[in-house]
């Protein structure tokens, strides 16, 4: 499935999964490769938990430790663009505006009968699915064939009661506002243009094999000289996301602030033109 095939780069789609996703992206840049990669990383906004309100905690785990481990917890974040950052909305700290919150109250039950009884496992497991939200767009990532994300195990006569209040971000302020847990790309697998230096003992065909993506080029002619003035422009993009968003979403809003970037840095350089001109005239 190719994209943005209009003589400037492209897009072909090689797989795509729930969670996952591979494309190649061709007739362009490295450094267009490598900031489409980051900003997937870390300028794609999610809904992530950024503060928790604690009541009752009579786990053995530590307030912090279970505040820290509630803001990692993905959230499903496919409607972000309706809920504001907190530093553009006009309350005083947050608002269903800014932010969406979620509870959570347990408390296990003594059953003194049990007690002595060894054969019971009386350990209540605290997960993600605990989580009740005020949004239903706004809930822990969830998958029938996995285990929800434990956060807390605990014994009878224990007792934990907090609130949370998830608001907008990205993983430029936190790592817990990243939409991905990996991107990766690969370029030229043949190692024709002698960017990659392998540490070998013997043979390097031999330790270090191509690629899958090597069956998409042209394997490398040793009678052929070296190109010095050859660049790359051709990746082989992968990318798996946290679950908070489909994956080719993500490509799309990463390719999207990319534009917003260029076109703002445009616009600039355009501004400062017209000031000279008119300043120095010419």
């Amino acid at each position: 499935m190719d994209i943005y095939n209009n003589g400037g780069p492209e897009v072909s789609i090689r797989s795509l999964k729930k969670d996952s996703m591979k494309f190649v992206l061709s007739n362009t840049d490295l450094s267009v490769a490598n900031a489409l990669r980051r900003i997937m990383i870390a300028e794609v906004p999610t809904m992530a938990i950024d503060m928790v309100e604690i009541e009752m905690n009579t786990t053995v785990l530590t307030d912090e430790f279970i505040a820290h481990r509630l803001g990692m917890i993905p959230l499903t974040s496919f409607d972000v663009d309706r809920i504001q950052y907190t530093r553009d909305c006009t309350c005083t700290l947050y608002c269903p505006n800014c932010s969406v919150e979620l509870t959570l109250h347990i408390k296990v039950s003594v059953d003194f009968e049990d007690m002595n009884d060894p054969t019971l496992d009386k350990t209540r497991q605290v997960t993600s699915m605990d989580l009740l939200s005020s949004d239903e767009s706004v809930k822990p990532v969830s998958d029938d064939k996995a285990h929800p994300i434990l956060i807390v195990k605990m014994r009878p006569g224990q007792e934990l009661k907090l609130k949370c209040i998830a608001k907008k971000g990205v993983a430029k302020e936190h790592a817990k506002w990243s939409p991905v847990y990996g991107v990766a790309f690969e370029y030229d697998p043949y190692n024709k243009l002698r960017h990659s230096h392998y540490w070998i003992e013997e043979d390097e065909k031999l330790e270090w094999g191509v690629s899958p993506n090597a069956a998409e080029e042209t394997p490398l002619d040793p009678n052929e000289p070296f190109d010095y003035n050859a660049k790359p422009d051709r990746f082989y993009f992968e990318v798996e996301t946290s679950g908070c968003m489909k994956p080719e979403e993500v490509v799309l809003r990463a390719m999207t602030i990319m534009q917003d970037k260029l076109g703002g840095l445009q616009i600039k350089l355009d501004d400062e033109f017209k000031e000279d001109t008119q300043r120095w005239g010419y």
